[in-house]
């Protein structure tokens, strides 16, 4: 190969690694499309011009806890952090590290990615390291918040997770509750809309959030879907948690409310469907919604903390002894 050439490809890979520029903005530059790019990105790294070192964090795993929630809830893998910090702003960043492995292991050219949304997905996403894949996409599954913190709404974390990818993305353009059941039926029959869910279904990866009733750790409330007395309400109506925000009970099904039938993304049963269901969620607080998660059948893996896995299969054995509701500790 001419020095020219490789002069290019080190070029290419300076404003891409280096510099930060887009895929796109590079193909500008130098007149070519945007999957060339990518085709010489993979390029230079194949000549050694790109040499990519992962350099993980001391955070260590509990293969014991990891392997019971494997054999209790039927799941693929189980990544459990072994000696998570008390705060949770610093436990999601340390879950977010561990989705991104996971993540990075499941990639490859071609794949489709849905994206849900909320604190944890953020941190899978900010936590990926730059990694071109060819023809690769990433799909918006549940719709957006429109307001509030846009860093862990849905379409940002497509757009950025493509970008690091080097892949097309597909917004889902509706909001993520809707006022009533009607306009969710109406909007969910709009062409681009359900175009973009018809993608969704079709996903070979999903990256989603367990969410939870706990007033002080709801997404929902925080994005200003729900009140505390919202919440008050779905706890009475058997609420312990929820997936890409359809209310789950303590045995992992969706319930039959309102609120499930005014939001606007794909089912829990289009979720089961796709073939690797990654969720990512930690600490004690959430501990009752997680185990509602596992129960589901939606989940494939799980990234949390031993905290909150050593809980969640403690009330799940308590459960399977006594007849009793799970009771305030599990909030």
């Amino acid at each position: 190969m001419d020095d020219e050439r490789l002069a290019m490809l080190a070029q290419i890979a300076s404003w891409y690694y280096e510099h930060g520029l887009t895929q796109e903005e590079i193909a500008q530059r130098i007149g070519k499309s945007r999957s060339m790019v990518s085709r010489l990105l993979r390029e230079a790294r194949r000549l050694g011009i790109v040499e990519v070192r992962i350099r993980y964090p001391s955070l260590h795993t509990d293969e014991v806890l990891g392997a019971q929630l494997c054999q209790t809830f039927g799941l693929q893998r189980a990544w459990v952090l072994a000696n998570p910090p008390p705060d949770h702003t610093l436990l999601l960043p340390q879950l977010g590290q561990l989705a991104a492995r996971c993540l990075r292991s499941h990639l490859s050219d071609g794949i489709c990615i849905g994206v849900g949304w909320g604190t944890a997905v953020h941190a899978v996403v900010r936590a990926m390291d730059e990694y071109p894949l060819q023809q690769a996409t990433v799909v918006q599954i549940i719709g957006a918040l429109g307001y509030g913190d846009p860093l862990v709404d849905g379409p940002e974390l497509a757009r950025w997770l493509a970008q690091k990818l080097g892949a097309s993305y597909r917004f889902l353009h509706a909001p993520l509750l809707v006022e009533s059941e009607e306009v969710a039926q109406a909007l969910l029959q709009e062409r681009t809309i359900a175009q973009t869910l018809a993608l969704a279904r079709q996903a070979d990866i999903a990256i989603v959030g367990i969410g939870t009733i706990n007033p002080v750790f709801s997404s929902l409330k925080r994005a200003g879907y729900l009140t505390e007395q919202d919440l008050e309400e779905l706890r009475a109506q058997g609420a312990v948690g929820d997936i890409v925000a359809r209310q789950l009970d303590r045995e992992g099904r969706v319930l039959d409310i309102p609120l499930n039938r005014r939001v606007i993304g794909i089912q829990v049963e289009d979720l089961r469907r796709i073939p690797f269901v990654l969720a990512v969620a930690g600490g004690v607080a959430k501990a009752s919604a997680i185990l509602a998660a596992l129960r589901s059948g939606i989940l494939d893996a799980i990234v949390t903390d031993a905290h909150a896995a050593r809980l969640a299969l403690t009330l799940h054995t308590r459960e399977g002894e006594s007849t009793g509701t799970l009771g305030e500790a599990t909030s």
